[in-house]
Parts: structure tokens; C-alpha cells; sequence
């Protein structure tokens, strides 16, 4: 059976483990020097973009070339998914020549339909429900900074968007007690959360949703936040800023939280909105290294998917 991964969901807990180890392993090798042994030598990835992009391509394309296969980026004008060619077609067409699909779109029924078309594993690489390998690489990140996840305390801060959907998930799944902090009309999807629970339940993790910031980072151990408009949503930007304010990542926030309190974001930030300069430059801020496990994640997860 095709494997995909399309959701935060897909992955059991001790699949989670594990490909967080190999993201680990294939890290300390790339540092070393490079993969030698080019596990992806003459396998390519398709890169069905219909929204622009920075760490998700070039993470994804980099990671290629390092296992020794190949990124092929195609963007909404080359291909134009549901309006010169239907979805399934494309699918079945990219299924006849690349050996994994990456899509980045703004439905989630539009990558569930190439995966159910598909004869290839497809990777969810964002879409308006989830953005699951950004979730990994956050993992991967609180991982490194406290040598565990079980127990951490996790604050995300502003839009119950797609990037909170993962984290509550995954983190749930990993036994990361996740606190979201957002304004009542912005809280993530019930059904998101339900299931969060649930997981939450077999992990002994916690998920809390709640209208107040303060509340939130209490003993956070992380606080993330994201932009209060994503893609797709700027002309909302406006209307959305005066409910965000009181959500705003700043040192007086931060102070609320555990002495050294690592500071998340998936970017891109805009400064002097969802989080101050201050805080997303200060020297607890972790966000880059959070860009640059996109990079190893991503190539563990293609390893993974494809067997190698």
C-alpha cells in the first residue's frame, strides 16, 4: 500500500520517534561531510507548488541533491492544477515520472486528491488544514534544545491556523503538553483539537485552548507564533490586526514564561507585529535552527516514505 503523509496524524508515535532519529543521524552526517553513500541517486521529487515559497522548496531541493535525486519545481503557471488539467490527471502523469510528489497548495482536498490518484507517495508540504513538515522540524528542534519531548511545555500564540493544527497534533502524539493562546474568533478547528485530545490521552500530554496570552506561556518551557495573516489571507490583514494586538510576542510576554524560554516561529515574520525584533533576534530564539531542520526532516521523511 501507498504511504503518504498528509497530516501530523499520519504518524504513529513511535514512527514519529524514529524519523525524528534519522532526521538527527542524517544531520550529524551531513556536518561531518556530506552523504556518501547517495541513497536517491537517480530519483527525482516533483514540487507541485501554487504558492510561493523559501525553506520549503529550497529544503526540499537541496535535501534531493544531497541524497544524490533531484527536485523538479513547478509552479501554479506551469501547471495550473484543476483549471488546464485536472488534478488526478496530474497525479497520474507526475506518477509515470518521479518517484515522490511534494505539494504545496491552498486546499487540503486538493493534495488528499493527488494522493488518492496517485501511485507515488505524496507529501502534504502546506496547505490551509496543516503544514506537517514544518510540525517535524519543530519537533526535531524542542528535541535538540532539551534532549526530550515528553512533558515539554509548549505556548503557540496568535491565529489558529494550519502550523498550529500540526503542532497540536504532532505534539500531542509526542507527549508535548501544546497551550494555544488566541483570540475566541481565530481558535483552531474543533475537530483538530478533538483529536489532539485524544492522542493527548494515550501520551500523558496536555492541550489547552484558551482566549488569554498570559495563561498560555506560564511555565512554557517554547512559545511559537506565526503571522496573523497567512498566505491567501492579506486582505484580512487589516481586520485581523486589532484582535491580534493583545497577542503580539514581546518581552513582556516572554517574561511571563520559564527563564530561558526558547523563542518559535516558521516564518516568514513580520517584526513589530506577531513578535518584536527583540524577541525573534534575542539569543533564545531558535527559529533558524527550526529552517534549517526542514532540511534533515525532509530528507528523512522521503527516506522513510520510500523505503531507502
Amino acid at each position: 500500500m501507498i504511504r503518504h503523509y498528509l497530516s501530523a496524524a499520519d504518524l504513529t508515535r513511535a514512527e514519529a520517534e524514529a524519523l525524528l532519529e534519522r532526521a538527527l543521524l542524517l544531520k550529524a552526517e551531513w556536518q561531518r561531510g556530506g552523504h556518501a553513500d547517495r541513497p536517491l541517486q537517480g530519483k527525482t521529487l516533483a514540487l507541485v507548488f501554487e504558492k510561493p515559497s523559501l525553506r520549503t522548496r529550497v529544503a526540499f531541493e537541496a535535501g534531493m541533491t544531497q541524497l544524490g535525486g533531484h527536485g523538479s519545481y513547478l509552479s501554479a503557471n506551469d501547471i495550473d492544477m484543476g483549471g488546464r488539467e485536472s488534478v488526478p490527471d496530474v497525479a497520474r502523469n507526475l506518477s509515470r515520472w518521479v518517484q515522490v510528489i511534494a505539494a504545496r497548495v491552498f486546499r487540503h482536498a486538493t493534495v488528499a486528491e493527488l494522493a488518492q490518484h496517485a501511485t507515488v507517495p505524496v507529501i502534504n508540504a502546506l496547505c490551509d488544514r496543516e503544514h506537517p513538515c514544518q510540525a517535524l522540524a519543530d519537533m526535531l528542534t524542542l528535541r535538540e534544545q532539551y534532549g526530550r519531548l515528553q512533558g515539554l511545555r509548549l505556548a503557540y500564540i496568535g491565529d489558529g491556523n494550519n502550523v498550529c493544527h500540526s503542532l497540536l497534533l504532532l505534539g500531542a502524539i509526542l507527549g508535548v503538553n501544546v497551550t494555544v493562546g488566541c483570540p475566541p474568533d481565530y481558535r483552531p478547528d474543533p475537530e483538530i483539537v478533538a483529536r489532539a485530545e485524544q492522542y493527548a490521552g494515550e501520551t500523558d500530554a496536555t492541550i489547552t485552548i484558551t482566549s488569554s496570552p498570559t495563561e498560555a506561556v506560564e511555565a512554557a518551557d517554547a512559545i511559537y507564533t506565526d503571522v496573523w495573516a497567512s498566505m491567501g489571507q492579506e486582505h484580512e490583514a487589516a481586520r485581523r490586526r486589532p484582535a491580534f494586538q493583545p497577542y503580539q510576542v514581546n518581552t513582556q510576554l516572554v517574561a511571563l514564561a520559564r527563564p530561558g524560554v526558547r523563542i518559535m516561529h516558521c516564518l516568514p515574520a513580520h517584526r513589530g507585529e506577531e513578535i518584536t525584533a527583540e524577541v525573534i533576534d534575542g539569543s533564545d530564539s531558535v527559529v533558524f535552527d527550526q529552517a534549517e531542520n526542514r532540511l534533515h526532516v525532509q530528507k528523512a521523511l522521503i527516506l522513510t516514505l520510500l523505503g531507502s
